[in-house]
């Protein structure tokens, strides 16, 4: 048996070259291993690698995991920064710079490819990662493969930059809830001038702050002036991660999608369906018809057909435009601009119901009897050709008999059918009795530079009730047939209101002279006896505020819980695929459960539709605050003009800090600090929703019409701060009584006066 030939003990460089070629757990014991290092030869290993560590080459981790001095360890936690032309995610390392590096050292670039398993990162997630050396550039770079998203702790802060000296800048966050202001130091403010919108990397925590003051920050991203009106909507997409780029790859699908032709399809071109959007719609998703049926066994009934862009067809599983579509989950609509779920090429070309232009579609054909109940519907998978494009007000204007050019030669064929077919669908709405809020909405009017002209109220007008209507019947086809077929289905869901909301509601109505019954079923119908009673009452608007906050938030679900709200036992969105991800995999399912394609939902699809129905669910409530929070800032922007004027306003809500108020004619949101009601101490029951005056017994409570004086309206917040003004206080009040430190008031401690309300 030949000897075993002896290894030489390995160099610096041999050892530097095995950690580089293995970037996993690296310990001590592991390159023993690998060298075939016994008994005292340990002992001279530990000394190498304790001098190459000493010497700057080796660095110590997690657990005593050796990786290169310099180079990020095989597993650490990254931030992500943003998103790159190709629709990967781009991070940074948590702990950089690595110990024995200056404070200025730029960190590598990580990258994190946009697959299935990476979860659903954005701008400011943590995740801790896996990460392979990019050796194919020269710069030090890394690839980093999701082990599990961490919770969100973002260090990233958006704000005014505000240069103090030559030296030294504050940054003043945009966030109005945000009551921090950050030191930026020369060498960390970049290119960053004075009054601009930049994006700030906060370097201290709380754990290792050794200073009194401001925090450090670091500027991070540059993204224009307040001079410029749209700066505002670029507040709510960063704060928020609004992805606003796309891959190019996806670009370039979209841009190669071709023209429709008929091949198999059924041919619709021959029916005048029509379009009814906004006047400033650039998308349409939604096209309708409708004709009394010519089947004398359904007398006076009706037969209506709703025609939904067919975006299944150019987004197909595993595409580029799928993934960007996920990862957005739906469109987002700001008052200057749309951020849209797909391109252009296809949200505003192909995939858009445009008039005259050939599009592909998804439809249903639906038959009402004359009691407006459904018989029966049909799916099929055509072609059609917009016979117009309709604003609502020239719909309805049409409808009243101020026809324009345009709708003339559609009246006898296409809009009264249409309204007949909805007053018919009435009849079944009525029966099943959805819940009816009404709800004021106001249109945010710009000009050419995208500076707020004016605000005004959205008028409700019977042509958005049809339009919605049809949309709900198509709807609900949709979760029908899917159920029928025992195909899996995302569901919209909207459960009852909890107990405990209902509670308080009860309480609150009863406050006002309003009996809500306990014990009974709960149906919409209970509140919308409430809604008819005040219809006509100062107190009508926030009731409707009041039963809106009392339900529960409508979700995407796998599990079919039902729709509370529209009273319905099954719903899902079919309708708005261009603008919903949900309403695109509804017509997945759709054309697998018919065999109507061979582009239905795949098994990945099925395999992750719980997890996309969570994460749907969530990208909807971020695109929603993103929008409320926008159009605050667009609001605060035109009252800047209006600074020290009265105005009327309803209190939308009551805190211990003060009260909620919307101003009456521009419904922008204001608050009044307690602090500044002088002329009395008030207690807030927060039950009752009110402030009641110890001295004087004067009751503002939730609801109550005042009179404000506007102090300030600030555009980068959204915020507007007023002050009451009620010359009762001020006359039969008595001076701020200090409360005391510690005391608690129940009902029972409450002033034994009768209540003064406002």
């Amino acid at each position: 048996m030949a000897p075993k030939k002896d290894i030489p003990f390995p160099t610096q460089d041999d050892v530097l070259a095995y950690v580089r070629e293995n970037p996993s757990k690296i310990s001590k014991r592991d390159i023993a291993r690998a060298f075939h290092i016994r008994g005292d030869q340990r002992i001279k290993l530990k000394k190498l690698l304790r001098e190459m560590t000493e010497a700057g080459q080796l660095d110590k981790g997690h657990k005593g995991q050796i990786h290169v001095s310099g180079e990020l360890p095989p597993v650490c936690v990254v931030e992500v920064t943003g998103i790159d032309k190709m629709g990967d995610l781009t991070a940074r390392p948590t702990n950089w710079p690595l110990k024995g590096q200056p404070e200025d050292t730029p960190p590598p670039l990580v990258t994190i490819f946009a697959d299935d398993k990476r979860g659903n990162l954005a701008r400011g997630d943590q995740a801790l990662v896996r990460l392979t050396q990019n050796r194919d550039v020269k710069e030090l770079s890394y690839v980093a493969r999701v082990i599990r998203k961490l919770e969100r702790t973002s260090s990233l802060v958006m704000g005014i930059f505000r240069a103090q000296d030559d030296n030294v800048a504050m940054v003043q966050p945009t966030d109005k809830k945000d009551r921090n202001q950050y030191l930026i130091a020369r060498k960390d403010w970049g290119k960053a001038r004075d009054g601009e919108l930049v994006l700030v990397d906060v370097r201290e925590k709380k754990s290792t702050r050794r200073h009194m003051g401001p925090k450090r920050a670091v500027v991070m991203e540059c993204l224009g002036t307040l001079d410029d009106p749209r700066s505002i909507s670029l507040i709510a997409i960063h704060t928020h991660g609004i992805l606003t780029e796309f891959a190019d790859q996806t670009i370039e699908e979209a841009q190669r999608s071709v023209p429709p032709v008929l091949g198999n399809r059924t041919d619709l071109r021959d029916i005048p369906l029509i379009t009814v959007d906004p006047a400033d719609a650039r998308d349409h998703d939604d096209a309708i018809w409708a004709e009394r049926d010519p089947d004398p066994k359904n007398k006076d009934g009706w037969h209506i057909i709703v025609a939904i862009a067919d975006v299944a067809h150019y987004v197909t599983p595993g595409s580029s435009l799928e993934s960007d579509a996920w990862k957005r989950g739906n469109s987002t609509y700001f008052p200057d601009r749309v951020v849209p779920m797909l391109p252009e090429a296809l949200s505003n070309g192909l995939c858009s119901l445009q008039e005259g232009e050939d599009r592909y579609t998804l439809a249903v054909h639906i038959w009402f009897d004359q009691r407006g109940k459904k018989i029966r519907h049909k799916y099929v998978r055509g072609l059609m050709r917009s016979a117009a494009g309709l604003s609502y007000e020239e719909f309805q204007n049409a409808h009243d008999g101020k026809v324009s050019q345009k709708a003339r030669p559609l009246m006898d064929s296409v809009i009264e059918p249409l309204y007949g077919a909805f007053a018919c669908m009435q009849k079944g709405r009525e029966y099943r009795e959805p819940l009816n809020l009404v709800m004021p909405e106001r249109k945010i009017l710009l000009d050419e530079a995208g500076n707020v002209t004016g605000i005004h109220p959205r008028k409700a007008l019977d042509a958005h009730k049809l339009v919605e209507e049809f949309m709900i019947q198509a709807n609900v086809a949709a979760a029908e047939e899917l159920e029928l077929k025992g195909w899996p289905c995302i569901y919209r869901v909207h459960e009852q209101p909890s107990e405990e909301k209902l509670n308080n509601l009860r309480e609150f109505l009863g406050s006002l002279g309003y009996n809500f019954a306990k014990g009974m079923v709960q149906r919409p119908k209970l509140f919308n006896n409430i809604l008819r009673k005040v219809e006509d009452t100062p107190q009508r608007d926030v009731i409707n505020i009041i039963i809106l906050r009392t339900q529960s938030q409508a979700v995407y679900s796998t599990d079919n819980l039902g729709h509370f709200g529209l009273s319905l036992a099954r719903y899902a969105h079919f309708t708005s695929p261009i603008r919903r991800y949900a309403d695109l995999m509804v017509h997945r399912a759709l054309i697998g459960a018919l065999k109507l394609g061979n582009d239905g939902l795949d098994k990945l699809d099925r395999e992750k539709l719980s997890e996309t129905a969570a994460h749907i669910s969530k990208t909807e409530r971020i695109s929603m605050v993103a929008e409320r929070e926008c159009t605050d800032r667009f609001v605060a922007a035109y009252m800047s003009q209006h600074v020290g004027e009265e105005f009327t306003a309803t209190i939308a809500g009551v805190s211990r800090a003060g009260l909620f108020v919307t101003f009456s004619e521009s419904g922008g949101d204001g608050f009044i600090p307690v602090s500044s009601m002088v002329g009395d101490y008030f207690r807030h029951d927060a039950e009752l929703h009110l402030l009641e005056g110890e001295y004087t017994g004067i009751v503002y409570q939730l609801g109550d019409s005042i009179t404000v004086l506007l102090k300030e309206a600030n555009g980068v917040t959204g915020g507007l701060l007023c002050q009451l003004i009620d010359p009762d206080l001020l006359a039969k009040g008595k001076p701020n009584k200090a409360k005391t430190r510690g005391r608690t008031q129940g009902r029972e401690g409450r002033s034994n006066r009768p209540r003064r309300k406002r």
